[in-house]
């Protein structure tokens, strides 16, 4: 394998790497942070199913959110855990 092709694979699986983290959201303390329950609600009132399958902290300091949207398809949300906004949604197969 040439050292380009090496570079280009290493570039990649990097990016690649990055994207599965998912986003980077605050360096705000927990105590700043809206709640679990708040998060659930925010969730369901977005218009998600109200199946919240598992809720935790990202390693990008997000609360992560898998459950299922409007149109039954199962989804993994990250939120701003100070705003609530939507930092990146991902609909899985």
């Amino acid at each position: 394998m040439s050292h380009r092709t090496t570079l280009v694979l290493a570039a990649l699986l990097s990016a690649t790497g990055a994207a599965i983290a998912g986003p980077t959201c605050t360096e705000e303390p927990q105590s700043k942070w809206l709640s679990e329950a708040e998060m659930t609600k925010r969730f369901q009132a977005l218009g998600y199913k109200d199946d919240v399958k598992k809720l935790h902290v990202s390693k990008g300091k997000c609360w992560e959110i898998y459950g299922t949207d409007k149109q039954g398809r199962k989804v993994e949300v990250y939120f701003h855990p100070v705003t609530g906004a939507i930092a990146e949604e991902n609909v899985k197969n």
